[in-house]
């Protein structure tokens, strides 16, 4: 039998966080090395995975089979694709640079209190996320996807509500309500989502008899599993809230901004460039592939409810004056970019949705790491308590500008590309959509220049003038990410071959082909 590389890279991250949270509690520093340790070699495992893919071979490869719960035809199926295989590469990539920049935000509390917070705890926690976000990248068993895309809510519910941000402006008190809440109700939404899922998942299970995503989708192809129109629709529908919840659209996004701002900005990351991408996947995966017919009934009303989230989360980004916030709401536009592409069912929409889900970890990786680096300096997030940064952190700010220049998907860098596909995408199908989510570019630029000009340029507060520039350790954390946005920015190709041939396969799970131009012939 092969090596099991693909549970090997969702069970070291695992047995990593078990080990990171049995460290002696005096051994902080030590637990920190090894959870930064696991996530590299994780890595590594990743881009073995990513080196043994053939983008030009089979649709699933790498795969894994072996019973589970019989009884019921559960079984623990792994496989992955090139879209699977370019976001397990994102989160491996994104996890060391989580843990190195939030390397002291669970050290204990200086301010005077006795409570100490677990700081082997906070680390084994964003490990234990990082396995079950990669292990749902990989599963072709539907039951298995739905145990872990459940299962990620817990690690996540302690790491908003048990770690917050420390820069709150009404005290320790009112800052452990705000995290509550905000944990609470990030957990409430993904809950309700995921029980509609289930429910959702069993009416599959009685329609087809097993829940292996290829054998189903194989009998709907060569039309051995038939499928009334009704139960399709409500099937889809079932599963697509669950991912609209998760990924986040409006208007089931409430839950982001509070669980974004009330947690620490590594954790931040966490939700906005990792966890939040499964939903997205899994449109593409299991939606498109199981209902197709179901997908191209639901695509136009998506479609509004995408430049609906473009539109809206662009506009409330404007109006911030909290810099988590902010990027909180403008990743709800982008993440209406990516939905828009996925269901414009155009093979450049569908190539730019994928190529924005990775372009999007890393720049708003960038930004919110940056802006964490900030706050944590002044201890404050709001907007107004900033000017004139540049004059004594030139490189904080420096960095700050790009990521908020890749934000605003400035030519040259990653985010651009993808856009620009998911667009021109739109267009050929869906015109006058495909314009209104332009405007969400302008505001883009309106809501990214308007942050870097009050927190950076201007007369220098006398509060700050103190205020250090970047650190080793934090440039290390943000110039890797800035090299990788530049490269994707100019040459995107490495990306767009592995993705493509997936796209390929999906246009031809829903028998959709790209519209052909409308063009005079000439005289």
């Amino acid at each position: 039998m092969s090596f099991p590389l693909l549970t090997a890279t969702a069970v070291l991250p695992a047995i990593g966080a078990i080990a990171t949270a049995a460290v002696p509690a005096t051994k902080r520093t030590a637990a920190k090395w090894l959870a930064l340790l696991v996530s590299v070699a994780t890595l590594v495992l990743a881009v073995v995975v990513l080196v043994r893919f053939d983008p030009d071979g089979d649709r699933y490869q790498l795969t894994e089979s072996h019973a589970w719960i019989a009884d019921f035809g559960v079984r623990y199926e792994l496989g992955v694709d090139g879209i699977g295989v370019a976001l397990i590469a994102l989160t491996a990539l994104l996890i060391p640079f989580v843990i190195l920049a939030g390397w002291h935000d669970a050290d204990p509390l200086e301010t005077g209190s006795r409570r100490w917070r677990p700081t082997q705890g906070f680390f084994a926690l964003i490990l234990a996320v990082e396995a079950m976000v990669i292990i749902s990248f990989e599963a072709t068993d539907v039951f298995l996807f739905y145990v872990f895309f459940e299962a990620m809510l817990i690690p996540m519910y302690f790491l908003i509500g048990g770690f917050g941000d420390r820069a709150h402006q009404h005290g320790e008190k009112a800052a452990a309500t705000q995290r509550s809440y905000a944990a609470v109700k990030f957990l409430l939404y993904n809950l309700a989502g995921g029980l509609v899922m289930l429910a959702a998942v069993i009416g599959l299970y009685v329609v087809a008899g097993n829940f292996s995503l290829t054998e189903i989708a194989e009998a709907r192809a060569n039309g051995s599993l038939e499928m009334s129109t009704s139960t399709e629709r409500w099937l889809f529908l079932g599963f697509f809230l669950a991912f609209a919840v998760k990924a986040p659209m409006w208007p089931l996004h409430t839950w982001l901004p509070n669980a974004m701002q009330e947690s620490t900005t590594p954790v931040a990351v966490l939700i906005t460039a990792v966890v939040d991408k499964v939903g997205t996947f899994a449109m593409l995966r299991f939606c498109l592939q199981l209902f197709p017919e179901a997908s191209k009934w639901a695509a136009p009303v998506i479609m509004v409810l995408a430049v609906i989230s473009i539109i809206y989360g662009a506009l409330l980004a404007v109006g911030q004056r909290d810099i988590k916030r902010l990027i909180a709401y403008a990743s709800i536009s982008h993440f209406g970019f990516i939905i828009m592409g996925i269901f414009a069912m155009t093979s450049q929409g569908q190539s730019g949705a994928t190529l924005y889900m990775v372009n999007h970890g890393i720049s708003t990786a960038v930004l919110l790491l940056v802006a964490g680096f900030l706050i944590s300096r002044r201890g404050s997030r709001l907007i107004a308590d900033y000017g004139g940064v540049q004059k004594v952190a030139p490189v904080l700010a420096g960095t700050f500008l790009i990521g908020g220049l890749a934000t605003l998907s400035l030519p040259g860098l990653a985010p651009f590309v993808s856009e620009f596909l998911v667009l021109v995408g739109t267009f050929t199908r869906y015109p006058v959509i495909g314009i209104i989510a332009t405007f969400g570019i302008v505001l883009a630029a309106l809501y990214t220049l308007v942050l870097y000009q009050r927190t950076m340029t201007g007369p220098l507060r006398p509060e700050l003038a103190r205020m250090p520039d970047l650190r080793v350790r934090e440039i290390a954390v943000a110039a890797p990410l800035i090299v990788l946005l530049v490269f994707l920015g100019v040459y995107p190709k490495p990306v767009t071959d592995i993705v493509n041939p997936a796209v390929k396969q999906t246009m031809s799970d829903v028998q959709q082909k790209d519209p052909q131009p409308e063009v005079e012939a000439a005289k």
